[in-house]
């Protein structure tokens, strides 16, 4: 009964941790998620790349993560191998750093971190400060699971097993590496898996040798994690975890031989606690960072060699998808619904590709791709000729009312998709071009507002083709909220613009016709976007019909 009390005490504490973790990313990515790739993507050299990488794995609360946001823009381009690998090795250094603050006694923490966390998140509608109360809160957390973990482990310290299996995994320095990766792994986090390591050789429930193995072995495992969970994605791309692995994995075999040797002959001493074992795990992530640094370009080559690109599809297969409808044909409900979900991802993909390039433009005033950019409108609108002609030749005595009002709605979808298309080919590129046909250019803190508004609409953009494909009310939710802080963005950013004016700043002067109709352009995109969370709202209550006063007395 001792043993399935403990199991289930460490089990709940454990999730409790993950879950911890877990929160205090997702406030941060939900504030600040959409900045992400300029930072990334605006790196030079390797050394500043791998300060990049820890303080992002410092934010994020994890390597994986880091690794995971590399992998996807080294998938879509934005990132060069040498880069982005030193980004990751940074990340697992900020990962390390996150384990030694948390090593702390900041039990005293906990109560202001809850009181001011609960406060925000629960009285204050502004979004980032929203998200400080959930990343507080989560902290928090971390802080309270961390006692759990412990008081979970204070029952089997005496036990009769214990020392046998702790003395067992003290003298099999191989099998203690073995099971710390695949704790690493199975737990999906190296903070918490070596966060358990930490606090079991403080308690004293196993010697500091075992523990040792355990957080060489977690380092091992932790680079299985993005391995594993980018394994859909492109071999390019897929590189970066790879060579991860391969040097954390050399460098942890390299660092289990070279100190169980001095450690089984009992060279350094008295053993150690848990802190020393929180600083062998900053030494061992700090040197490998030192280490592979300098070499992160040479290991490019090697990698193109062991990974390469999948040989290119037949000229005559190769182009843009063709639509994924077929009139006439329209089979059972799931399947007619499902070609329109098809069909309006086509279509926002096109849209996305025509708008992702606008902050560039804005920059450039490149002509001939703003005509590029431009010349995808027409796609757009045959997309949408496609669907409507779809939707008004569907035999309705052979659909419920249910699924038919379903198509149309997706027809309205696909009009605001075409509506968005129309606001990036015919407003935003044409305010481009006459940025740089009149020699203007806007002030570095307007700038600034607009890219801003940009990558957050980017993000927008990936969220509702989720919400399309999912029907997720959580996300549709979230999407809604998306929009009411874009439309805050909108406005704070032309009161600044207008005191701007206020203080004769010439930039600002030149440029104010173009600046809030460019605002007002990005708002407008981001709503005809947003357009899809409303039927998914409406269907589950969490839509009002309007937001006047219904029953309003007279004064």
């Amino acid at each position: 009964m001792a043993i399935l009390t403990f199991l289930v005490s460490l089990a709940g504490a454990t999730m409790f941790l993950l879950f911890a973790v877990r929160m205090v990313r997702t406030g941060i990515e939900r504030s600040y998620g959409a900045s992400f790739q300029r930072l990334l993507t605006g790196t030079g050299s390797q050394l500043h790349a791998g300060g990049v990488g820890i303080g992002l794995a410092l934010v994020l609360q994890s390597s994986a993560a880091v690794t995971l946001l590399v992998t996807g823009f080294a998938a879509g381009g934005y990132l060069g191998f040498p880069t982005g690998l030193a980004i990751v090795l940074g990340g697992d250094l900020g990962s390390a750093l996150i384990i030694q603050i948390l090593s702390f006694n900041l039990d005293w923490l906990v109560p202001v971190l809850l009181a001011l966390g609960g406060y925000l998140f629960v009285k204050t509608e502004g979004k980032k400060t929203r998200q400080a109360g959930r990343i507080l809160m989560g902290i928090a957390f971390i802080l309270i699971s961390l006692r759990f973990l412990r008081e979970a482990m204070d029952p089997i310290r005496d036990s009769a097993f214990l020392p046998a299996v702790a003395g067992y995994l003290a003298r099999d320095y191989i099998t203690a590496f073995l099971v710390g990766g695949a704790l690493a792994f199975v737990m999906h986090s190296s903070v918490a898996a070596i966060l358990m390591c930490v606090t079991l050789v403080q308690i004293g429930a196993i010697p500091f040798e075992a523990g040792l193995s355990l957080v060489l072995g977690a380092n091992f495992g932790s680079g299985f994690i993005p391995v594993w969970l980018s394994r859909g994605m492109s071999q390019s791309a897929r590189r970066i975890p790879f060579a991860n692995l391969g040097l954390r994995g050399s460098w942890a075999v390299v660092c289990l031989v070279a100190v169980n040797s001095p450690l089984a002959a009992g060279q350094l001493g008295e053993a150690p606690g848990g802190q020393m074992l929180v600083y062998a795990h900053l030494a061992f992530n700090g040197s490998l960072l030192l280490l592979a640094l300098p070499i992160c370009a040479r290991i490019a080559p090697l990698m193109s060699q062991l990974m390469p690109e999948p040989a290119a599809p037949d000229a005559g297969l190769a182009g843009r998808p063709v639509s994924a409808l077929e009139p006439g044909s329209y089979g059972p409900p799931p399947q007619m619904l499902a070609n329109l979900k098809r069909e309006l991802l086509r279509m926002s993909d096109l849209v996305e590709t025509m708008f992702r390039p606008v902050a560039d433009l804005y920059q450039s005033g490149d002509k001939e791709q703003i005509k590029a950019l431009q010349a995808l409108d027409p796609e757009v609108n045959t997309c949408l000729s496609g669907i409507r002609s779809y939707v008004a030749d569907i035999p309705e005595a052979d659909f419920s009312r249910a699924d038919l009002k379903m198509a149309r709605e997706m027809v309205e979808y696909a009009i605001r998709l075409e509506t968005a298309g129309d606001v990036a080919a015919r407003r935003l590129a044409v305010l481009a071009g006459d940025l740089h046909k009149k020699n203007l250019r806007f002030s570095t803190e307007g700038w600034g507002e607009i890219l801003r508004m940009h990558e957050a609409i980017m993000a927008n953009l990936r969220l509702a083709s989720n919400v399309l494909i999912s029907g997720d009310l959580e996300s549709a939710r979230l999407l809604n909220l998306e929009k009411t802080e874009l439309k805050r963005m909108e406005r704070d950013s032309r009161k600044r613009h207008l005191k701007r004016l206020q203080r004769g700043e010439r930039n600002s002067f030149d440029t104010s016709d173009i600046h809030l109709e460019t605002l007002r352009a990005l708002r407008e995109f981001n709503s005809h976007v947003a357009a899809i969370s409303y039927p998914v709202l409406y269907q589950n209550g969490q839509l009002l019909e309007t937001r006047l006063i219904e029953d309003m007395e007279a004064s």
